[in-house]
């Protein structure tokens, strides 16, 4: 029996959306919020905002794809879901970066771990960065709302042999080891969340927020990319929009112009920065852009006697922050371990060799454990992150050096993981670098990371977490929004996503921006309806 496509019958009963890759002519429309980006951050304010009784328009660059279109392929998911094709890379091409491009942004393809911002963070932001009004505290009853409205609760199923290895070896040296809370209703446990779920049990946007703002009379345009904004003085005057073709690669020629009330930028963390940065928005302290930061992961794969099937299962159910707050907020970086799931195409990417090395890696994958460490990037004088730029065509990319602090991080993760990995039983490890190999103990483990040659290229490194770039804070020499999340020069903008973080969060980010983004949107529609 076919599983239920709830979008595709909210289409049918006539919810009001727009593809711009059918359009035949130019078009304008008009709004009074106009919402771009429909992850977590614009969908999140997108359903209260259209509660509150405002007209709302949400733009998504990348394509719709519902549960139907879900087959767990990796080739037709990484080409429609991600940024860039799974092609969006830091500006020297080291580090790879995965993004959300479809309808539902990243909430469509990530591994559903859903963790509140650490206090340690909050607390930080708030002494250092000068942000306001999100302390623990006031952001709990957010978290709480979100959580209740996603379904997040610690995932209640055994974890499956990947995320056992974590759990295994951290009990068997007495490190801390928890349970990761998930946004699923109703999980089939397949596995393949990365590429789109295919029984809409993951709670996306596509499933929550987006269909309740249809239901309340919102509208949706997607494959159109916003270009720039217009604007005079403290005011924009509209959005200019690209209309793009079915695949999301090239322009049709056909010109979108958006004209709203107020204006809502949710772009996520390269994406935000670089509409601005297109737009010729003021930037008085040259702040657009700047302290962007990864959660910049490192991997360690390991071989096991019994089968693992790395690619089954709920792909994140276990993590340890033994390593993440041990030496303090502004210590050596800290570090927050995971697993990832190792679907083929994946699993080769980050297995690496070349010729029959790669061969027999990949046949052992069966066999095969990685483990990951997510760098709590942005603590510390030496850890400034990276800057969106712009390339010569207008698409932004994120320029990120790796510095002596956050190498010291890496090496520091590759021992702990060799660690866990054999405290829980493995065979073999190898630190996933270009002169990695298998070893058979945790003696010549050390003895090999010790003296690997941590750089760009030679050290495989990735990450799925992009925030800051238009840091919020109440002195504008220092951010570019202030803690409501008002951009400081443009009376009609605000930001509501990832970008707003001055720092690194050291978890997930993905209930963080729901639970600040609903904060910011139900204190925007006071304020609206103030004025009106």
């Amino acid at each position: 029996m076919p599983v239920p496509d709830p979008f595709r019958e909210g289409l049918a009963r006539g919810w009001k959306t727009i593809d711009g890759s059918r359009l035949s002519d130019d078009l304008s429309l008009h709004t009074d919020i106009a919402i771009i980006g429909s992850g977590a951050g614009g969908a999140t304010s997108a359903e209260l905002l259209s509660q509150a009784g405002f007209k709302v328009l949400l733009i998504e660059e990348g394509p719709l794809k519902t549960s139907s279109d879900f087959h767990l392929l990796e080739d037709q998911a990484y080409a429609s879901l991600y940024q860039e094709g799974i092609g969006r890379m830091s500006k020297e091409g080291a580090i790879t970066i995965l993004q959300g491009r479809a309808v539902g942004g990243t909430t469509l393809i990530n591994w559903t771990s859903s963790f509140r911002t650490p206090e340690p963070t909050l607390a930080h932001w708030a002494s250092e960065h000068g942000v306001k009004g999100h302390s623990a505290a006031d952001m709990a009853p957010w978290f709480e709302r979100l959580e209740q409205r996603l379904g997040i609760a610690p995932w209640q199923v055994p974890p499956n042999a990947n995320n056992e290895v974590l759990r295994r070896g951290c009990a068997a040296l007495d490190y801390s080891w928890h349970v990761i809370p998930r946004n699923v209703r109703g999980c089939w446990n397949l596995g393949y969340c990365g590429m789109g779920c295919p029984v809409n049990a993951k709670q996306s946007m596509l499933v929550t927020s987006i269909p309740a703002t249809l239901e309340h009379g919102g509208e949706l345009l997607y494959l159109a990319r916003a270009e720039r904004f217009e604007h005079q003085g403290e005011q924009i005057s509209e959005l200019l929009c690209a209309a793009m073709d079915e695949r999301c690669v090239n322009h049709t020629g056909r010109r979108i112009r958006v004209k709203a009330r107020y204006y809502i930028l949710a772009g996520g963390g390269i994406n935000s920065p670089g509409l601005l940065l297109r737009s010729d928005a003021p930037d008085p302290h040259q702040r657009l852009g700047k302290r962007t930061f990864l959660h910049l992961v490192n991997f360690s794969a390991a071989r096991f006697k019994d089968t693992v099937n790395p690619f089954y299962g709920a792909p994140q159910s276990i993590y340890s922050d033994h390593f993440q707050w041990r030496d303090g907020v502004t210590g050596p970086i800290g570090y927050k371990l995971e697993v990832p799931p190792l679907q083929p195409a994946l699993a080769s990417t980050l297995l690496g060799g070349f010729g029959p090395d790669s061969a027999l890696r990949m046949e052992h994958l069966p066999n095969t454990h990685v483990m990951l460490a997510l760098l709590r990037d942005g603590f510390h004088p030496e850890s400034v992150g990276g800057n969106v730029e712009l390339r010569g065509d207008g698409s932004p990319v994120l320029d990120y050096p790796v510095s002596p602090y956050t190498w010291d991080g890496v090496r520091r993760a590759f021992q702990s993981m060799a660690e866990i990995q054999f405290a829980a039983g493995a065979e073999a490890v190898l630190p996933l670098h270009g002169d990695g190999r298998y070893v058979s103990s945790l003696a010549e483990a050390r003895q090999l990371i010790d003296g690997l040659r941590l750089e760009l290229f030679r050290t495989r490194l990735g990450s799925a977490h992009v925030m800051g770039g238009c840091a919020m804070g109440e002195d504008p020499r220092q951010s570019v929004c202030d803690s409501l999340g008002r951009h400081h020069q443009l009376a009609n903008l605000s930001i509501h996503d990832g970008s707003l973080f001055p720092t690194s969060i050291g978890a997930n980010p993905q209930l963080s921006v729901y639970g600040l983004s609903a904060q910011l949107a139900d204190a925007l529609a006071q304020r609206l309806k103030g004025d009106a």
